[in-house]
């Protein structure tokens, strides 16, 4: 699974850090679509990540890959405009590629392989714009980081239950 976001300092690694404390039984890496490589995850995310419970993971920003697109069976984006990217970018993940919201509410739960389920979505087909977004925190305060911290929690939990 790859996990994208802008920067790959906030929203990216809450949802990894997310994935990974969850015991997804996925290979998650995150990255993102415009970053200053080997940058630390910000403070307010790391503040934002012990506040709901979590250990911090050791980061550092990288840019995303054609590596990491060819390993993952699903590209989880923060938001529609990172969706678009993928699909400039790296058509060939577009059938793979959709928003952490609107995978929360529509991947197919199910015992087929992930790749199955994800391939039934017809991904490629779907518009960005209906996926929804989750709000980028940059440029807030601390209460704008755990917030987003609370949002990216909600969604990976309900996006959980269906990866079993």
């Amino acid at each position: 699974m790859l996990v994208v976001c802008t920067g790959n300092a906030a929203r990216s690694v809450m949802a990894g850090a997310l994935l990974d404390a969850h015991g997804v039984r996925a290979r998650v890496t995150t990255a993102g679509t415009h970053v200053v490589e080997h940058q630390p995850m910000s403070r307010r995310t790391r503040e934002a990540l012990v506040s709901i419970g979590l250990d911090v993971p050791a980061h550092r920003s990288r840019q995303v890959a054609e590596s990491d697109v060819e390993e993952a069976d699903l590209v989880i984006a923060m938001a529609c405009e990172h969706v678009r990217y993928m699909r400039r970018r790296h058509p060939a993940a577009a059938d793979r590629t959709a928003t952490l919201r609107w995978l929360a509410r529509k991947l197919p739960a199910g015992r087929a392989p992930l790749s199955q389920r994800v391939r039934e979505l017809d991904l490629a087909s779907v518009d960005p714009d209906v996926q929804g977004n989750v709000k980028d925190p940059a440029g807030g305060d601390d209460a704008d980081y755990l917030e987003c911290a609370r949002e990216v929690q909600r969604f990976v939990d309900e996006l959980v239950d269906r990866l079993a």
